[in-house]
């Protein structure tokens, strides 16, 4: 079901494109924006360094919007696609960027032999585990004291059916 919130108006409608090391500095505008801890840019540029394939801006109005940082990881048993990190600005959120990137990284994610993907999101971060419930995500378990401030995180998976 498409929710008005989903629906990005035509004249904002964003591209998404692979990220570039000119991208950095915006994308750490972001993070910083909406998280409380947020990556050091030169931790976004390693990232983009090791995870080309799986690293994504939101173009709209001309202006980073967003972005997903995605990495593939081998289990030995599975390939999974792991979203490690993940914003939209404060600008421009409740307009379906985020649902689009999220697509398109798990659209990658597939495309490169991923069975699913996982991420981790803070427990108290109610809004966001609504936004990857809606997504096809579901709780799998919990990582005591995973953020610097001694905050869990849940680990929640979406698994790809073909």
């Amino acid at each position: 079901m498409i929710r008005s919130d989903d629906i990005i108006p035509p004249q904002s409608f964003p591209s998404i494109r692979r990220a570039t090391s000119a991208d950095i500095s915006s994308i750490a505008e972001i993070e910083s924006e909406v998280f409380i801890d947020p990556w050091e840019p030169s931790v976004f540029l390693e990232a983009l360094m090791y995870y080309p394939t799986t690293y994504f801006v939101a173009v709209c109005e001309s202006r980073i919007a967003g972005f997903a940082v995605g990495a593939l990881e081998d289990t030995g048993e599975n390939i999974y696609g792991h979203l490690c990190n993940f914003a939209v600005s404060p600008h421009y959120q409740h307009r379906g960027i985020g649902t689009a990137l999220m697509r398109r990284v798990e659209q990658q994610f597939a495309l490169e032999s991923a069975t699913g993907a996982q991420l981790e999101v803070r427990e108290s971060n109610n809004r966001a585990q609504k936004f990857y419930s809606r997504l096809g995500y579901r709780p799998v378990f919990q990582i005591g004291e995973y953020y610097a401030n001694g905050e869990h995180a849940l680990v929640m998976m979406k698994w790809f059916r073909f």
